[in-house]
């Protein structure tokens, strides 16, 4: 995707380019899976606790920090909006463990505790860990 500078992109630019996604910590936001699922993507979002998904929506109970693989084995890439820095390394050890990419944002000044490629979108800073651009 090339984006001009009047047009960012956004995240689902960014990840509608995947074919199967997880996302890690839905929480209440459930209106990015929604809108990939919308785009064909296939969706799986995990939580610590239960979860209400929108259709089409595949919701796994999981912890990262002690990830079931089978959930993520399939992904092209794992996304987390909002995660703190404490489960950065945590989910990149699942996806480099799968083959997955891992595409993450943060809260307000919360830096990235991983190497990273950031990448400017509508809505923020997107971290890709372990992009060509990220410090080894």
């Amino acid at each position: 995707m090339t984006a001009s500078r009047g047009d960012l992109g956004t995240l689902e630019d960014h990840l509608a380019a995947y074919d199967r996604v997880v996302e890690v910590g839905v929480g209440r936001r459930t209106d990015l899976a929604a809108t990939l699922t919308d785009a064909g993507v296939s969706v799986t979002a995990t939580d610590v606790t239960r979860r209400e998904v929108p259709d089409g929506v595949r919701f796994v109970r999981d912890d990262v920090v002690d990830p079931d693989l089978a959930v993520y084995e399939d992904a092209e890439a794992i996304y987390a909006r909002n995660l703190p820095p404490e489960l950065h390394r945590p989910t990149l050890e699942v996806a480099e463990r799968v083959g997955a990419d891992f595409l993450f944002t943060t809260l307000g000044g919360d830096q990235p505790a991983v190497p990273v490629e950031r990448r400017t979108v509508r809505e923020g800073t997107l971290y890709v860990a372990g992009g060509d651009d990220a410090p080894r």
